[in-house]
């Protein structure tokens, strides 16, 4: 036991001390050496690309289970990385995700004055931490936060997509299928001067994911090779309005595609979003066959994105970027689409509150390159075609990727570093997440239970997710589950104490 306890204690010595001379000597090499010259492959920081698409459930990609959806390039990234199953977006819209995951901290932190979308001033973002390390800096596709990427560490924009610049251009109020045109009126895409580009249209239009995609596909070709890249890609689809994308109209047959498992036709009681925008984009109580519909555009619009994916997967390979990159996929949260009877993505529920995540490095993008040598270390080698049950947040990913390029990892930093289940060197790194939504929703799940509390409704529900993935069965009035409840109830109050939650002041 005591000759085990030494081997294991010498080990982890052994790695905190290769990751310190690591980061240490990233940052002597950056800083004294002359590195114009210096091939992409030779570099020792990786590029890092990172792609959130908006609103995309966790079960929409075809290798890890759905056989209705066509995703052949997301596939690739799934057999080439480690894919974690149960990643938590902290609170399920739009701004507040993307400010956690920018910050690196809960929403309570993230937000200047919360609920409000204003990033906290006073916390380092992921983009300034990693140009301070010697990354070129490039932020593209949808801004929902507050200011301009420029604002926020990012050095260049290509196809910045933000609110503005359409105020006096006319657009209609529905689409072409009668649909009301809700989101992104007026949204325009912006050049590096942050003027509109009106020739790409105005709102959102069936080749938005295209113009990002061919903007960030240039750009990694005329990159210089000196520097290495952090991409941060931001498509506004499968968001709604949903549209055809250009030349897919009808490409899926919503006659065939099965409803959510847990598809109903209304949610029993108000979750705290009821009435509001994403809730009244179809009539009710539901209809199955115009759930399909969005069904069919929303998956049209998921392999658009695709598509695009792969021509970005194109341009590494062609400049030989990917033999040292790291390539993370995931989106802002998920979306109902008719789970649990409601369409949008402001509440709770497992289909809501997950993001897709999927991680993948050099070491299974390009088998067939031989890998850096800093990458062919055990601690920098990510699992390939492992799929993870692991507990892990959006937020984790500020930390994780700056652990990976060896960078320090700012104080402010509420999120844990992945970088241990992405070598398997451990076992887990959070027991439990928690989730939230403005007063009306707090959640707290483990591996095996979630419960949910609704303040203002004076609800709650309790769900064994291993037995009732789905969420259907409320365990809340169960005598045999009240052990289980007092222990979660208890963690997610001590909590929102720890984190200041407005509730509790």
């Amino acid at each position: 036991m005591c000759d085990q306890t030494v081997r294991v204690s010498c080990g982890v010595f052994c790695k905190k001390l290769f990751k310190m001379l690591y980061t240490v000597f990233c940052s002597l090499f950056c800083s004294s050496l002359d590195l114009g010259n210096v091939q992409a492959e030779e570099r020792l920081q990786p590029d890092i690309i990172l792609v959130v698409t908006d609103d995309q459930r966790p079960d929409t990609i075809g290798a890890l289970g759905n056989s209705n959806i066509r995703t052949p390039h997301l596939d690739r990234l799934v057999r080439s990385g480690m894919t974690f199953r149960r990643a938590y977006t902290g609170y399920p819209i739009c701004y507040a995700s993307r400010a956690q995951l920018i910050t690196g901290c809960n929403a309570f932190t993230a937000l200047e004055n919360y609920p409000r979308s204003q990033i906290n001033s006073q916390l380092a973002t992921l983009a300034n931490t990693l140009s301070g390390a010697g990354y070129t800096t490039v932020y593209s596709g949808k801004w929902h936060n507050d200011g301009n990427p420029l604002n926020r560490g990012y050095d260049r924009v290509a196809a910045l997509y933000s609110a503005g610049g359409g105020k006096h251009v006319t657009m209609p109020e529905t689409d072409s299928r009668g649909m009301p045109l809700t989101g992104y009126r007026g949204w325009t895409f912006k050049g590096e001067d942050n003027q509109p580009r009106l020739d790409l249209g105005v709102g959102l239009n069936p080749d938005n994911s295209r113009v990002i995609g061919t903007e960030v596909a240039q750009f990694i070709k005329d990159a210089s090779s000196d520097k290495p890249l952090f991409l941060h890609v931001n498509f506004a689809f499968p968001h709604d309005p949903r549209m055809w994308p250009t030349g897919m109209e009808g490409d899926y047959d919503a006659a065939l595609l099965p409803l959510p498992a847990n598809f109903r036709r209304d949610h029993p009681f108000d979750h705290g979003n009821q009435g509001g925008r994403d809730e009244v984009l179809l009539p009710r109580p539901l209809d199955s066959q115009q759930v399909r519909q969005e069904l069919a555009i929303y998956y049209a619009m998921i392999t658009d994105i695709d598509r695009e994916v792969g021509r970005i997967l194109t341009s590494l390979e062609d400049t030989g970027r990917l033999s040292n990159a790291l390539f993370v996929f995931t989106s802002d949260q998920g979306l109902a689409l008719g789970s649990h009877g409601l369409l949008g993505k402001q509440n709770q529920y497992e289909h809501s509150i997950r993001s897709p995540l999927v991680i993948a490095g050099s070491h299974g993008l390009c088998p067939e390159s031989p890998l850096p040598d800093h990458v062919a270390s055990v601690d920098r080698q990510i699992g390939v075609n492992i799929q993870s049950e692991r507990l892990v947040q959006l937020s984790d990913l500020f930390p994780t990727l700056c652990d990976y390029a060896g960078v320090a990892i700012p104080e402010t930093v509420q999120g844990k570093s992945l970088l241990p289940l992405l070598n398997e060197s451990t076992a887990s790194v959070h027991r439990v997440i928690y989730g939230v939504f403005t007063d009306t929703q707090r959640m707290i799940c483990s591996d095996r239970w979630k419960l949910i509390h609704y303040p203002q409704a004076g609800h709650r529900q309790l769900f064994d997710l291993k037995s009732d993935p789905n969420e259907m069965v409320n365990r809340i009035d169960d005598p045999t589950c009240a052990d289980v409840q007092e222990k979660l109830g208890q963690s997610l109050l001590r909590w929102q104490k720890a984190n200041r939650d407005p509730l509790l002041q």
